[in-house]
């Protein structure tokens, strides 16, 4: 018998979940309109500034695409530490179906969103196909 093993094509990373008060909280925001929810949203990345999915949320409820833009490359910089200490390497897949994943995945969509609408094309071609490495299924926010 030999000691070799097989793999079925490149490794997938799972961050860990982020804590339960921190995703109820996420909810309640979520729950309010207009400024209370991007004050309320604020507040929970002030107390909470590793959660990813706050910052996914902020860029897409900013009050403009450079706002937009910086929420989201925070997020998406905050989600690359946080892979690389899940053990991601720089390769392999971050994949939406696995819940934890999308709060990196949609900062980096939103990241690529207002990377567009800025003029920042070569980025967001860039993201968009980083997008397509981490998960060869990506359709876009679902």
């Amino acid at each position: 018998m030999s000691d070799i093993s097989i793999s079925n094509g490149p490794s997938s990373t799972v961050l860990p979940p982020a804590p339960a008060e921190w995703q109820a909280a996420l909810v309640s925001a979520l729950a309010l309109a207009g400024a209370d929810r991007r004050r309320a949203l604020a507040a929970i990345a002030r107390e909470h500034p590793s959660y990813l999915e706050v910052w996914a949320w902020l860029a897409e409820g900013a009050a403009d695409d450079v706002e937009a833009y910086a929420y989201a490359r925070v997020g998406y910089h905050r989600g690359l530490d946080q892979l690389r200490a899940a053990g991601w390497r720089g390769t392999g897949y971050v994949r939406w179906r696995d819940e934890e994943n999308q709060g990196f995945l949609r900062a980096l969509e939103q990241l690529r969103a207002a990377a567009e609408s800025i003029g920042e094309h070569v980025e967001a071609d860039r993201c968009a196909r980083f997008l397509h490495q981490l998960d060869p299924a990506w359709e876009g926010i679902g």
